[in-house]
Formats: structure tokens, sequence, C-alpha cells
């Protein structure tokens, strides 16, 4: 088994690799690591390599860079050959307000690394893919997608993005039988989510929705929300007019503005 996995220094994509290792606990099993910290990918590597015998090579780059991603999209696959499961889960999230100039930088920032980065990610393997007529696609959205959310401006544009953008690749990959699976989280419980200061409906642990991720992986799942009771609000909040949305929303907590030094 052979997968490659962006954002893969903590949150969900340290869980994904962890979950894949475990899965596939063997020599032949090739795991490719991408994020920005070289420090936690070190850590991560000797773990996995250690721990559960996979052979693991580690990308220190931002998946705004596009010719960073192709190269270590190359060297993965010069030394493994092509990967079965490509997963773009490196993503960011902070409140932003369209008022604040500020705020313009974030805007941008998210829109290239949410979105952007998925098409950095899969760009470099399709190539290889369609030649041996197999391989997965696999991209992370949100429920945050389904609907604006007030202080999310960039984050629900991003993931609206991100959906939209995953269901063309889809269909674009079908006939070469490379399947393209979007999932979309609830609330995770990850640093990501431990800035929020409001109530978290279906809060799940980062390592049950890893192996629920990879479940999906597995069945070759179109589109899917995690956890399942999310599904059904993801449902419901398609349904509510405009002007109920208005009014549900007008009084809603706001994820929190931070500094932009992170990005």
């Amino acid at each position: 088994m052979k997968i490659f996995i962006t954002g893969a220094s903590s949150g969900i994509g340290k869980a994904l690799a962890l979950e894949y290792a475990k899965r596939y606990n063997n020599n032949d099993t090739s795991i490719g690591l991408v994020a920005r910290r070289s420090e936690h990918l070190h850590k991560l590597q000797e773990l996995l390599e250690k721990s559960y015998q996979v052979k693991c090579e580690i990308y220190p780059l931002d998946v705004r860079n596009s010719a960073a991603l192709a190269l270590a999209a190359n060297d993965f696959m010069q030394k493994h050959g092509t990967p079965d499961v490509v997963i773009a889960n490196a993503g960011v999230s902070r409140g932003t307000l369209t008022e604040h100039v500020e705020d313009i930088v974030a805007f941008q920032a998210i829109m290239d690394i949410n979105v952007l980065g998925l098409v950095h990610t899969f760009q470099p393997f399709i190539a290889a893919m369609r030649q041996v007529k197999r391989g997965q696609l696999v991209g992370v959205a949100s429920v945050a997608g389904i609907r604006g959310l007030p202080g999310a401006g960039a984050y629900s544009a991003s993931k609206a993005a991100a959906i939209s953008y995953l269901e063309s690749l889809r269909v674009e990959m079908a006939r070469n039988n490379i399947c393209v699976t979007t999932i979309a989280p609830g609330y995770i419980r990850t640093a990501m989510t431990d800035v929020n200061q409001y109530k978290m409906p279906f809060l799940m642990d980062a390592t049950v929705f890893a192996h629920k991720f990879a479940n999906a992986v597995e069945n070759k799942r179109r589109f899917i929300v995690i956890p399942w009771q999310m599904g059904w609000v993801a449902r419901f909040m398609r349904l509510i007019p405009p002007f109920l949305w208005d009014f549900a929303m007008k009084k809603a907590p706001h994820k929190k503005r931070l500094d932009w030094d992170w990005l």
C-alpha cells in the first residue's frame, strides 16, 4: 500500500498517518508525509518506521508551492511507485471579517491553501495514475462548505470551492478508473478546533475520525460527512431558505480572529 498525505504533521493528517500505518503494518507499505513543520515530520517518521515497520518519506514544504509539491511527488514515485491513495488534507481555519483590511491577506492564504493546495497536491500524480489506470484522490472539505458561516467567510468559501472542485474532478477522472473521494468533517478535536469558544456538536476525536475516514476511502465513497450525525445536519442546512438561515445565524458565535504571523 502506498499513501501520500499532506498536512501530516498534526491533527487529522497525523491521525491519518498513524491509522494507515496500523492498518497496513508491513514493509510493503510506503507513506509520504507533507507539512511545513519539519521537526514534527521527523518525529512522526521515526514513530511510524520504528513502531509499525512502514517505509516513510517526509517532505517539509508549503502546499502553496506547486513546484515543491511536484518535486516531492516525483521523488516519492521514483522510490515507491504510483501511490494507491493521495490525500489532500492540508488546510487552515481562522476567523475573518471582510470589513478589516488586514484580513485580506488571511482570505488570500486560506483560499490558496484550502483550494489551490488540493490542485497542487493532485496534479503531479494524475499522469502516473492514468498510465496504470488506478488510484484514488481524496480531498478534505468541511461541513462549513455547505452554508456560509458568520465570521468564517474565508473558510466557508474555501470549503464550498473544495466541494465543487472535487465533484468536477471526480467526473473528469472516472474515465481513467481513478476514484475521487470528498470527505467533509464536522467538528474534529484538533488544535484547529481547540481555539473555538462555542459549543461544537458531535465533536469527534481525531483517532476515531481517521478510522472512519480510512474506511470511507477503502469503500471508495464519493462524498461522505463524518460523523454521520453531521451528515444529517448538512442535509438539513441545504434545505433551509435564505431568510431563515439569516435569522438563525444572526446571533451565532464567530470564530476568533487571530494574528496572521502563521501565514
